[in-house]
């Protein structure tokens, strides 16, 4: 095998008009870094001249060499360029000069099409642009602009729309009008279907307006939090689509006006005259997180020392000591149970029945969370006949959150939504 042959066949070179001589390799220090240069001829006879046209009938002579250095994919974990020497030719008919080209990298260009690909399959990591340029030996605009070129635009078909469909909403960029940016996907494929700059209600109908009333008719569920808005466009867009309330906000509502209850009844203790209230404060202040377990969850037979009650006790004697405290932190207790264990075991009697009954110790918080669950109760009754739940779009939404924080944030959305569809597969490449 010839020297040309095996350093084409190692650098994935297809180009047989390519030539290696011995010696042809050297570590060159570049930018402080050692990278390894291999050096090569690009020469052939010319057929016709590009300017001109004229064949070549010994009109067309060579005119010595044009050195470029172009940009390659590491060897052995560092950076590589070819150092291409190109025939320089002459048209004796237009006295015109031109340089040879080659498949291994586009005219006027210095980054190979190798390298090129490899930028545009690392788009696909959740990793920042930078970092992809630093890997690639590339600058961080010739990373975007390779994105932009290797992957088509996402365009809406506005033909199609899943049967069943989640809800959510994120932080995106400054650029966008309102403060939250919209994202919705497939409950049943987990697909992301599309992320939109606003999700203020009269965007969305403006949007999903758009979709003609065959389409929009075929929805039959649309998987959500409590945000009201989402619920008026819902009935407006989707005449026979089911609200469901996601289970996980349900539970979230009552959890944290039990929160606040209790860092109310804290607050009070913290002031208080006497040493047993403010040892009390420290007791609900260590052992919050028994308050929010499944009542049916806690330990009641397995006895640990406490250091707080210098005795051995378990999970259900701390808990039944806290809700002694206060009176109407047992009522919010008992309140927030009952709701997690109704939604938990999909027990609809127990739900409606909870919420239509008079709640009279309850604190102002959770009085406001119960009243929130009745408005929204024909929906949240809903989510106990259906398995659908938001689990998937939060997971979506985590990878977008992830995709935003590794590239230290982005100022133009329509950049930020690019990257996320590559990201999902959504952007097929050119």
């Amino acid at each position: 095998m010839s020297i040309s042959k095996y350093m084409r066949n190692v650098l994935n070179i297809k180009d047989l008009n390519i030539h290696f001589g011995e010696n042809c390799c050297q570590d060159v220090v570049i930018k402080g870094q050692i990278a390894k240069v291999f050096s090569a001829v690009l020469t052939f006879e010319a057929l016709r001249c590009p300017n001109c046209g004229m064949k070549n009938q010994q009109s067309i002579v060579k005119n010595g060499t044009k050195k470029s250095r172009i940009v390659l994919p590491e060897v052995s974990g560092y950076p590589a360029f070819l150092d291409l020497n190109k025939q320089r030719f002459l048209c004796r008919e237009c006295s015109s000069t031109f340089s040879a080209q080659t498949n291994i990298v586009e005219k006027n260009c210095f980054i190979s099409r190798a390298t090129k690909v490899s930028i545009a399959l690392y788009a696909r990591k959740t990793i920042s642009e930078k970092d992809i340029a630093a890997i690639h030996h590339v600058s961080a605009n010739t990373t975007s602009r390779v994105f932009k070129n290797s992957y088509n635009s996402f365009k809406q078909t506005y033909h199609y729309l899943p049967k069943h469909l989640c809800f959510d909403e994120f932080k995106s960029v400054k650029d966008c009008v309102g403060a939250m940016s919209f994202v919705c996907c497939d409950s049943q494929t987990h697909q992301l279907f599309d992320v939109l700059p606003d999700r203020r209600l009269f965007k969305l109908r403006e949007y999903f307006l758009r979709f003609p009333y065959e389409v929009r008719a075929r929805v039959e569920t649309v998987v959500t939090d409590l945000y009201s808005p989402y619920m008026i466009l819902i009935k407006e867009v989707f005449p026979n689509a089911k609200i469901i309330i996601d289970r996980f906000h349900i539970i979230l509502q009552v959890n944290r006006a039990l929160n606040q209850t209790r860092i109310q009844v804290m607050n009070g203790l913290r002031k208080a005259s006497e040493p047993k209230d403010r040892r009390d404060y420290t007791k609900l202040k260590n052992y919050w997180k028994l308050l929010l377990m499944d009542q049916d969850k806690l330990d009641f037979t397995n006895f640990r020392y406490h250091r707080l009650f210098k005795k051995g006790m378990c999970d259900k004697d701390v808990v039944d000591y806290l809700l002694g405290i206060d009176l109407t932190l047992k009522a919010n207790y008992d309140a927030y149970q009952t709701i997690k264990y109704a939604v938990n075991h999909k027990e609809k009697e127990l739900f409606k029945n909870f919420l239509n009954e008079p709640h009279k110790s309850l604190s102002p918080n959770m009085t406001k969370a119960i009243k929130s669950l009745k408005v929204a109760e024909e929906y949240i009754l809903n989510s106990l006949s259906y398995t659908y739940s938001n689990g998937v779009i939060e997971g979506i939404n985590n990878k977008i959150k992830v995709i935003k924080r590794v590239s230290y944030g982005y100022r133009n959305f329509i950049h930020f939504r690019n990257r996320i569809f590559i990201q999902f597969n959504l952007l097929q490449a050119i």
